[in-house]
């Protein structure tokens, strides 16, 4: 340890009549806010010819100023344990708890008496700064006094254990306690927790209702805490039942703690009950509310509760700018976090991944862009986790090559950012890279996970490399002892669906160790729908609805299937059906960015206010790419319609409306980005591809799945999608 600080202690002229009293003093310090008054006070106790008294004393070493209480005590002559334990006490409990062992280091080298309660704030200073050297050598020091089975010093071994983050040598001195108090459990229960030891902390819960320990509200909280954390239902049931039983009080920190749980484990209608019951509302409970609701899909009601806090901070901020990002609402989210900018906040790492997350739903690349420069100044550039967020941002708003820059930029990198890397090769259809760096990442000793062999399949998938595939699915369960879960079936399934090899398609869903999901039998119904199985279609889509009656993809299917076979009776009773039980087919929706704004449209949407000339543009599209030979393809609409009305249905999909908007308003030779909701369809697909011909234009589309980049009249998938 270095030495103790000795600032010289300047003695200023006293500014009194007459020679005060200590009784005067001791107010007198105890009114003094300012060094320099005290000081001046503390200059009269020296120049008194009384003996400062013990209580005088004390309150000099509570200065303003901690470097000058060190001083005082330095001139202390032998400070007996009534002195420095309330000393030590006192700066444990400061900005500077490490100044206690500048304390304990005179105490020990001088030989002077240490107590049994000095040792319980010597131990809670090392725990606060994280020095379990320290903390070890008092723990030897006291064993070696005898004060090794008192409780109040083992207490305080076990918060110092715990706040090093030393749960196992916590737990040993807990289980050699003779007596364990309250205080002796709660320090144990709230280090499982704050350890993220969940199940250890309710285990530990149960065992002091055996050892007919009543709970305090602090316990009951941490442990409320742990079952809405570990989402244990049962758990909290309990804890409700056991407040109930022994007839506590539920005081506004317990009901907090209620708010909470309920609110984790998503029984927000309990959570709003008590919560509703809470005046006044604190922040922290508030913002329970918001990350309940938002977890839940139930955003409107997250922003009401938002709107009404009082004081927001920016865990707040961030759990709502979180629930926009992961309910589809990436604008909202972008929208919040500017006003969080206006209101001067500056973001954590927290904030900015939720928000790095919602520009990459949107999809625009300018403002990821954008995100990406504010990240970088904003110091969150050498992150890790940032930086394997803004891969997945890039190739998800269509920059295949940003997302590369970053990914070679980067210092390190896990397994999460080579998988993040392989993805955006994946959905970009560049099989060959994705395969190249799962390559290099193996070469890297970086070890793939099973999310990693997701990509590398869904690669695969998308690109037609069958065998390729299969060797990757072997080498996952044979040479990296991966089991296969749902989603790699899943994409054993599409591999050979898209490849019409619907037979061993089928054959992986016969033979899987587990039942197939809807994912799986959805995968399965789409290769049936692309390559016109309508019998094993009419099968599959049975199958899902089995699993997920309103599924809506299934419904639609059995529906085009009746469709296509002229069963407009079967059609008009399918539609009826969802009709009745609310079920939607999900409309087409395309998304385009000009001008740092966002521009939506919906199938035949005329609510734009540039409507009329996207439209005219779009006829005089139709006509230029006519003459190259393109004629609308109505075989995807599968409704009783005459056939220049489905003409009609087909030319006015919204990706044609936003492709006709980026071409009046954009710059001549730029890129045209558009997002779409839904897979691109075929009629869809070739009109494209004309555009980018006949207008020498790129157009980069995303779909539900995948990328497009189409040039020249070619598009990256070459048409396999």
């Amino acid at each position: 340890m270095s030495a103790v600080p000795q600032p010289t202690i300047s003695l200023p002229t006293p500014n009194l009549n007459s020679t005060p009293t200590p009784k005067t003093l001791l107010k007198t310090l105890s009114s003094s806010h300012s060094l320099a008054h005290f000081k001046q006070v503390h200059a009269h106790i020296l120049r008194s010819t009384h003996s400062p008294s013990h209580s005088l004393i004390l309150k000099l070493l509570s200065s303003p100023s901690l470097l000058y209480s060190l001083s005082i005590f330095s001139h202390l002559p032998h400070p007996l344990p009534s002195l420095s334990t309330p000393f030590l006490r006192h700066l444990s409990r400061s900005s500077k708890p490490e100044f206690a062992f500048f304390v304990y280091q005179r105490l020990r080298n001088e030989g002077i008496p240490i107590d049994r309660f000095a040792f319980p704030p010597l131990l809670k200073a090392a725990s606060r700064v994280g020095w379990l050297a320290e903390g070890k050598e008092i723990h030897g020091f006291g064993f070696k006094s005898g004060f090794h089975s008192d409780p109040f010093v083992q207490t305080g071994l076990m918060v110092m254990y715990v706040g090093c983050g030393r749960l196992p040598e916590a737990r040993l001195v807990f289980d050699k306690m003779s007596y364990r108090d309250i205080v002796a459990w709660r320090v144990m229960i709230d280090g499982y927790c704050q350890s993220e030891l969940f199940d250890d902390a309710l285990e530990l819960f149960e065992e002091m209702k055996r050892a007919n320990i009543e709970a305090d509200k602090f316990v009951l909280s941490s442990i409320l805490s742990a079952c809405g954390r570990a989402g244990n239902l049962d758990c909290w049931k309990a804890i409700h039942d056991y407040i109930i039983q022994k007839e506590l009080v539920i005081d506004a920190h317990l009901r907090c703690a209620l708010v909470t749980m309920y609110a984790s484990c998503g029984c927000m209608d309990m959570a709003q009950q008590l919560y509703d019951q809470m005046i006044p509302k604190n922040v922290v409970v508030s913002t329970a509310m918001v990350s309940g609701y938002s977890r839940h899909g139930r955003v409107k009601d997250a922003r009401l509760i938002f709107d009404q806090m009082v004081e927001k901070d920016l865990v707040s901020w961030s759990a709502m700018i979180s629930g926009y990002a992961e309910s589809d609402q990436p604008q909202e989210a972008l929208r919040l976090f500017n006003e969080l900018q206006i209101l001067g906040i500056g973001p954590d790492q927290v904030t900015m991944l939720s928000v790095i997350s919602a520009c990459a739903n949107l999809g625009v690349l300018d403002k990821a862009k954008w995100i990406h420069v504010y990240a970088n100044k904003n110091g969150f550039g050498g992150s890790l986790r940032i930086n394997n967020a803004l891969i997945d941002m890039y190739a998800k708003c269509g920059s295949l090559e940003r997302a590369r820059n970053v990914f070679e930029k980067m210092t390190s990198r896990n397994v999460i950012s080579w998988t993040s890397m392989i993805n955006a090769f994946a959905i970009h259809g560049d099989a060959n890279n994705a395969l190249r760096y799962f390559q290099k990442m193996k070469e890297a000793c970086v070890e793939p996970n099973g999310v990693t062999f997701v990509g590398v399949l869904y690669a695969c998938s998308h690109a037609g490399l069958v065998e390729e595939g299969r060797k990757i699915f072997a080498s996952m369960i044979n040479e990296h002892n991966i089991t296969p879960k749902h989603e790699h079936y899943g994409c054993m399934v599409d591999l050979f669906g898209r490849a019409n090899l619907l037979r061993e398609a089928v054959e992986i869903v016969e033979t899987m160790p587990f039942a197939p999901n809807v994912v799986i039998w959805g995968s399965l119904m789409s290769a049936c729908q692309i390559h016109g199985e309508t019998e094993l279609g009419q099968f599959t889509a049975k199958r899902v609805l089995e699993l997920e009656p309103d599924h809506d993809g299934a419904l639609v299917l059995l529906s085009n299937i009746y469709a296509k076979e002229r069963k407009w009776k079967n059609v008009g009773d399918l539609r009826q059906l969802m009709k009745e039980r609310g079920i939607c087919k999900e409309r087409g929706c395309s998304r385009i960015e000009l001008n740092d704004e966002v521009h939506e449209f919906l199938v035949a949407d005329r609510n734009h206010k540039q409507a009329y000339e996207i439209y005219e543009k779009l006829n005089e599209v139709v006509s230029r790419l006519k003459l190259d030979g393109y004629a609308p393809d109505t075989g995807c609409v599968l409704v009783d319609l005459e056939e220049e009305e489905k003409r009609e249905v087909v030319l006015w999909h919204s990706e044609k409306l936003a492709l006709c908007y980026g071409l009046i308003n954009g710059a001549k030779d730029s890129c045209i980005r558009i997002v779409k909701n839904l897979r691109v369809c075929e009629d869809c697909h070739t009109f494209l591809k004309l555009v980018s011909k006949v207008y020498r234009r790129e157009i980069v589309v995303r779909d539900r799945t995948r990328f497009h980049h189409y040039r020249d009249g070619v598009c990256s998938c070459r048409d396999y999608w």
